[in-house]
Parts: C-alpha cells; structure tokens; sequence
C-alpha cells in the first residue's frame, strides 16, 4: 500500500453536503481531502429546492452569486385535488430575508460547489471509495481504493460521512439508523411540459378517494428551462420494483428496473394534470424509494456523519439537502477550532446536541405533511413559511448558547442571527446589509450597538485588546439612527450607522448591546455593552473548554 502525508480531514462523499463541509473546512485552512466512489457527477435533477437559509450560508462563503445566477425562483405551489384548485401557497416571506426560495437541479449545485472548492485548492478525487477505516486516540486511518484499482492507506486526524442513506462511513461506526419505509414507489422525471399554468409555481395534483385516502399523486417543481419540471408521481405496476430492499435494508433512494419512459410519465399527466399538457424532452427518469430513518448517534470519536448518512426522509418542503448543508456548516467551524489548537476536542460533541433534535423534527415533519399534507402543521402561515424556509432553526437549548439578555422575544443566544438592511458607512454612497458585512469572515464578529460613541469605544477596546487565541472575534460597532457623527478614527473597530432603523427593529437591544454571531450565522452570545470584555471572554473560554 502507498503511503500518503496526512489531511486534516477526509470526506467521503462529494455530493452539496460533502462539498459544503470541503468548502466550509478550506476557507478556515484546514487541508481536507474530498473522495467519492463515483467516476462523474450524476445528471439527475434529484433535490432541486434550495431554501432562503441555505442561500444565507452560501452567501457567508462566496457562493451565493454564482447559485442566483443559475437557479429560477419559487414563487409558490398551486394545489389541486381531483381536478378542482384548492388554494394557491404564495412563498413569500418577511421583507428583511434576503432570499427567497430557488430550485436547481443537484448536478448543477454540486458543479458550482465543486468549482468553489477547487478555487480553494482541493479537487474531488473520483472513483475513490472508502473501505475501511479505524480510528484511535491520535487520529484515523482509512483505507481507500483509487480509480485505478490500488489500494491506499492515509491517516487523517477526523473523518466525515456525507456519503449518503447507504453510508459506509455509518456502517463502519456501528450506528443505529431507526425508522422505516414508505410502501409507495415514485417515478422521477426531468420533463418540459406545455401547459397554461403560471411559471415557478410548483403543481401539487391528487386524487381523494371516496374514503378520503389519496391514492394518486403529481408533484412538479420549476427548473431552469421554458417550461421545464421534475415530475413525481406514483409506480404504475409495470414498473414496479416490488419493492424489494436494498442489501442494507435501507430502502431510500433511486432504484433499478427498466427505466420510466416518456409514454409513462405522459398517462400520470394526462389522469391527474389541472390542465391539459403535452410533455416533451425527457433528459431523466427513474423509479425511486422513500424511507424515513434517523441515525442514533451524529458521529463517535474523530468519526461523523451528515446529511442522508445521519438522516433521512420524504422530500416534502426541500428539506434534506438543505438540512445537511446546515449539518456540514456547524461540525466545519467546530472542527477547525480543534484542528488548530484554538478549542478543546470536547467542542464537538455540540455538533450532535445542536443538529440531531434538528433533524428530529425535519424527519417527524416532513413524513407528517407527506402522509397528511401541510393542513396537518397547526403552525400559522407565516410560522409555516419561515419553518420551511429554515430560518427558525435554533440551539438555545444547546450546550453553546449563553444567557438571554434583552426581551424575551428578541433574537437570543442559539438563534439565527437576522439579516437587516440599512447599515451605512462612509466612504460607501449605498446602504449595506449585514451579510455584507459577514461575507468572507470565516470565524466570529462581535457586533457592538449603542448611541453612545463613548459606550462604544470602550467596548471595542476590550474586544481590541484581548489576547489574539486565534479564535479571538473581530468587532464591528453599529451606532444607533440618531446617534450624532462619529469623529473618523474615534472607533478602534469597522463602524456602520444603523440609517434605517432595521438593525434596532431586529435585534430589539435593551439598551447598549453587544452579540457574537457565530461562523454559521446564529447568535453565540447577547450581553449589555458594559460587560463586553467578561461575556466575550466567558463565551470564548466556554467553546475552548466545550462544555459537555
């Protein structure tokens, strides 16, 4: 066996999720290498709904252009249930989210990650696949199969599963995946259909029994194209797979058999379609399954797993891709903390005592609406949206989150940090956001707010002044609406105005207010301004000794 020198970390699986975390690793220098024992990206259109928090994330690193540019917007779902329109879904959230919902094939997403992730000096290695791994006190050792049959032995020092519902990774660990299969199969289909319905707006069609049962189903998702859809809808019994289960068990997925045919698709179009139409050029299709599963531990030791290795479930709301992007964000800023000596190995176990409950309600919600339909969820429209949209996710009952502080109501430690508008600084002639603000920072940022310029210059010199750990947060002071001018040069720290009044809408500061706001875009820490240096220092100290 060949003998390499040792990575950081090894990621097996290069699909949004395993790509997320390259992306997320390298930009905090951390040396990763990226495998996937496929030879080529897939041209399938499987997940194809991208959610306003996902774009946020994306943005943080520098991606969020090159995604705008390629996906088409989803302006919301038209609903029918035997032939008679039952509501329209508009998909319109709060004016301060800066995105709204987008749809792009997975190929297609996975092309600009991974372009992104070469711009950061890391390629995916194809055909490579994982076999074996054990680890120890000092690191992990892997063996790998490269494309060209040879065996490889590499040690790396953390290891990450992103490779999906038939994980190696979470095999090779032993973890429990607890749930079940759906009996139904699905056909898949990337059509264009011409029909008078109005463009990206998704097409929800059934048929209710007389016992109220739904027995057949048609879901459309806008893609980039005139007239261009994924299509999904029930097995006719000639296409059957039987049903049978994988090898592993894990019935999840896209399944063999003769492969859906455009006559197929059309016979489903033409029973359940609200409006007459004529598909054409069919780029895909196939026969899928659907389980619902959850592993019983994110990871153990050095070892982890994300996305569709830890969790699994229908595709109801666009929610698996996005929910391991957002799994691979939280374990990358962690991980890099402990690669470079700047946090305590302990650090990581936050990573399943933040995003396993998520992905506990994800799997529970999405079978509920895919079984029950959205009329289940008592939530109010609103609540709805942005829960879909994953804007609420929060860890205030996680082991990182400080104390509340300010109006109970307020964003608190644990919750997404808002995005606001508004913010100007001279010599800028535009207003700014905050994700301005945030982009290319790939660690902390303490945000100082008073309209007071004293209050905030002492603040900022606590923050100046601390001990550089390496993981020490960067200020940036925000002066209140109708604080008198700044001197230039009275702030030792970046200063913007809160011109529009949105950041103090927002964030509702009890006063002068400080907050950290961690690398994945939730609030770390919220205090008065008074205590910055004792609430910076606390929340600093608590991700070094990472309390269990």
């Amino acid at each position: 066996m060949a003998h390499t020198r040792r990575p950081d970390v090894l990621i097996v699986g290069a699909g949004p999720v395993g790509l997320s975390a390259a992306a997320e690793l390298r930009r905090r220098g951390v040396r990763c290498r990226l495998v996937d024992r496929l030879p080529a990206r897939l041209p399938y259109a499987k997940a194809v709904g991208i959610q306003p928090r996902t774009l946020e994330i994306w943005d943080r690193m520098g991606l969020a252009g090159a995604v705008l540019e390629a996906a088409v917007p989803l302006r919301g779902q038209l609903g029918f249930v035997n032939g008679r329109e039952q509501g329209r879904l508009e998909l319109t959230l709060p004016p301060e989210v800066p995105y709204g919902f987008a749809a792009l094939p997975q190929y297609e997403t996975e092309r600009l990650l991974e372009d992104h992730v070469a711009g950061l000096g890391t390629a995916v290695e194809r055909g490579t696949e994982l076999l074996t791994f054990t680890q120890d006190d000092d690191g992990v050792t892997a063996v790998l199969r490269t494309a060209a049959g040879a065996e490889e032995e590499v040690r790396v020092g953390y290891l990450i599963g992103c490779d999906g519902a038939h994980s190696t990774v979470r095999k090779g660990l032993g973890l429990t995946f607890e749930g079940a299969a759906f009996p139904e199969e699905y056909m898949l289909a990337d059509v264009e259909a011409d029909w008078d319905l109005p463009p990206g707006y998704g097409v929800r069609s059934s048929h209710r029994a007389e016992d109220g049962s739904t027995d057949d189903l048609l879901v459309c998702i806008p893609l980039p194209g005139a007239g261009r859809y994924r299509m999904s809808m029930l097995v006719p019994p000639g296409l059957s797979t039987s049903g049978a289960d994988r090898t592993d068990g894990v019935a999840h997925g896209l399944e063999g058999g003769r492969v859906p045919e455009l006559a197929d698709i059309q016979t489903v179009v033409d029973r359940l379609a609200p409006r007459p139409a004529v598909l054409s050029r069919l780029r895909w299709s196939s026969v899928f399954r659907i389980s619902h599963r959850i592993v019983g531990r994110y990871g153990d030791g050095r070892v982890f797993v994300a996305g569709d290795a830890a969790h699994i479930h229908p595709p109801t709301g666009a929610q698996g891709m996005n929910t391991g992007i957002q799994d691979a964000c939280n374990l990358a800023w962690k991980l890099a903390l402990v690669v470079h000596g700047q946090a305590g190995p302990a650090l990581l176990s936050s990573y399943e005592a933040e995003r396993r409950p998520v992905g506990e309600e994800v799997v529970g919600r999405t079978v509920r609406h895919a079984t029950q339909g959205l009329d289940a969820d008592r939530a109010d429209p609103r609540t709805l949206l942005l829960r879909e949209a994953q804007l609420l996710v929060s860890y205030r009952d996680g082991p990182l989150a400080g104390r509340p502080h300010g109006p109970a109501d307020a964003p608190q430690p644990g919750d997404r940090a808002p995005d606001c508008a508004g913010l100007t600084t001279p010599p800028a002639a535009y207003p700014l956001r905050l994700l301005d603000i945030l982009r290319g920072r790939p660690g902390h940022l303490v945000l100082l707010y008073a309209a007071d310029a004293d209050g905030l210059a002492e603040a900022a010199e606590a923050v100046v002044g601390m001990p550089d750990s390496g993981a020490r947060a960067p200020a940036v002071a925000v002066l209140a609406r109708e604080a008198a001018p700044l001197v230039p040069g009275a702030l030792p720290v970046p200063h913007y105005r809160d011109a529009a009044g949105e950041f103090a809408r927002l964030y509702r500061p009890d006063g002068p207010t400080g907050l950290v706001i961690r690398p994945d875009g939730q609030l770390g820490a919220r205090f008065p301004l008074a205590g910055t240096a004792t609430a910076l220092a606390d929340y600093l100290a608590a991700l070094a000794a990472a309390p269990q």
